[in-house]
């Protein structure tokens, strides 16, 4: 958080302790890589309403991540208004009509091809929730005063992983969808042009009969993403 008055610096004992055993943190690790494995990107979904306060605690556990300078640089819109999500839809498609016509460039549109997407975006109609992520890219004071974020980008995508991980954990599937511009959001969802829409993720669960791209299954093995230099 930002503060306009100097605050000193004052450690703290470590409130909370996690620590494993190497053999339990072990167990822990491959439990969590393998539950998370579990977790797909879906276009297809339940129209059955999630209760709020779920929504709510996976915000909460997004706005623990890390940030630059600790400012929390963030702000997530949840919305399950129909109305609204309508709206949100037929702005997206707009643009998505124009990305798909060619303004994305050949080469961009062919690597899409495996995944399946197109200008129709029903997804943002069906599921119960959409929460649009904003990017503070820097913050206003309650007097009027503005001031600098720092790391911003790294910062929301922690923030956005968090958030991913506990709709996951939660028992929801997610849908990341960046249409492109989105500066509709703003205006759509009423917030400054201090913050930049980086994502609206389309959360529910998924349709029995919901499917994924069979690319989408193919990961790089460990060896082609992890280095080590051990001593």
């Amino acid at each position: 958080m930002y503060f306009r008055d100097k605050i000193a610096y004052q450690p703290l004992p470590l409130p909370e302790r996690v620590s494993l055993p190497d053999e339990q943190a072990l167990a822990a690790a491959e439990a969590f890589r393998d539950y998370m494995r579990k977790r797909h990107s879906v276009r297809d979904f339940l129209p059955t309403p999630v209760p709020q306060p779920v929504i709510e605690a996976c915000v909460a556990a997004a706005s623990s991540a890390p940030s630059g300078a600790n400012h929390q640089p963030w702000h997530f819109v949840a919305i399950s208004d129909p109305a609204m999500k309508a709206k949100i839809r037929a702005a997206a498609e707009e643009e998505e009509k124009e990305f798909y016509a060619g303004g994305a460039g050949d080469e961009w549109l062919k690597a899409l091809e495996p995944i399946g997407t197109g200008v129709s975006k029903p997804h943002l109609d069906i599921a119960p929730w959409l929460i649009v992520i904003f990017a503070q890219r820097y913050g206003m004071t309650r007097d009027g005063h503005r001031y600098k974020n720092y790391y911003v980008p790294e910062s929301v995508g922690i923030a956005t992983g968090f958030l991913i991980a506990a709709l996951h954990h939660a028992g929801l599937s997610v849908l990341t969808h960046t249409p492109n511009p989105m500066k509709f959001l703003n205006g759509l969802c009423d917030r400054p042009d201090s913050e930049k829409p980086t994502m609206i993720l389309a959360v529910g669960h998924a349709a029995p009969d919901a499917t994924v791209p069979a690319v989408a299954k193919l990961k790089k093995p460990l060896s082609e993403v992890l280095s080590l230099r051990s001593g």
